[in-house]
């Protein structure tokens, strides 16, 4: 899929199945969804010619990729899909990611559509696909999720640091005011331990958001790398620009 995308020329990259259940005639109707304004059109394999044990994992990846990542499809999996080239150039493809160019997609701000495909039984050979990928996947869909975030990291980081440190400050005063007002010993209030539990981890965490916020500022400068993709310049010509 990588090697494909690196090395198509067109405007409208498509990808499609060597498998022929995917169908070639469904390519028009795609393109004719992506002249309403869409920069990716995913197909939905809506009367899924494969057996039940592939059809219920799917479904629950599905649901379960559009509860994280926000972008709702019924069939991440089906690869007839087409794409506008700028969309693709922005997105690069590790492990099992590709199943998930949709979401990455509509991180960059890509406006994403769905139409169902036709999808015909399997006449030779075999699916690469089984439940031993389920937990690439899984694996796959935190690096997404954490990629949705990666151009704030202290915000996320530092907010639940912040958060424990105040909730673990809470234990600790609670234990203080037992030990002054009510006589209570330290050793018979486990709250103490709790709260100074608390505060080491949300300490931790924001110094690790502060971490993250230098290693992205790093990466994002030391390739001149903008934290922004531009969709459409108006008002400027040639000239201007250059």
């Amino acid at each position: 899929m990588a090697a494909g995308f690196d090395h198509a020329a067109g405007d409208i990259v498509i990808p499609i199945d060597g498998d022929l259940q995917n169908d070639p005639a469904d390519i028009p109707r795609l393109l004719d969804k992506l002249d309403e304004g869409y920069d990716v059109v995913s197909g939905w394999r809506q009367d899924r010619q494969d057996s039940a044990v592939r059809r219920l994992p799917s479904r629950i990846a599905n649901w379960l990729i559009g509860r994280v990542t926000g972008v709702r499809l019924h069939d991440y999996g089906c690869t007839l899909k087409a794409y506008r080239a700028d969309v693709i150039a922005e997105t690069q493809l590790y492990g099992e990611m590709h199943r998930f160019l949709p979401a990455l997609a509509a991180q960059a701000g890509a406006r994403i559509a769905e139409i169902p495909v036709r999808h015909h039984p399997r006449v030779s050979g075999r699916s690469k696909y089984g439940l031993r990928r389920t937990f690439k996947v899984l694996l796959d869909l935190l690096t997404v999720k954490f990629l949705s975030i990666s151009t704030k990291p202290s915000y996320v980081f530092g907010g639940s640091g912040a958060i424990l440190c105040f909730i673990g400050s809470l234990f600790v005063l609670w234990t203080a005011y037992e030990r002054l007002v009510n006589g209570i010993y330290v050793y018979r209030q486990p709250s103490l331990l709790v709260g100074v539990f608390l505060f080491m981890i949300g300490f931790n965490l924001i110094f690790l958001g502060l971490l993250a916020e230098l290693i992205v500022r790093t990466y994002h400068e030391s390739q001149s790398k903008p934290t922004y993709l531009i969709r459409e310049v108006r008002n400027f010509d040639e000239a201007t620009l250059a």
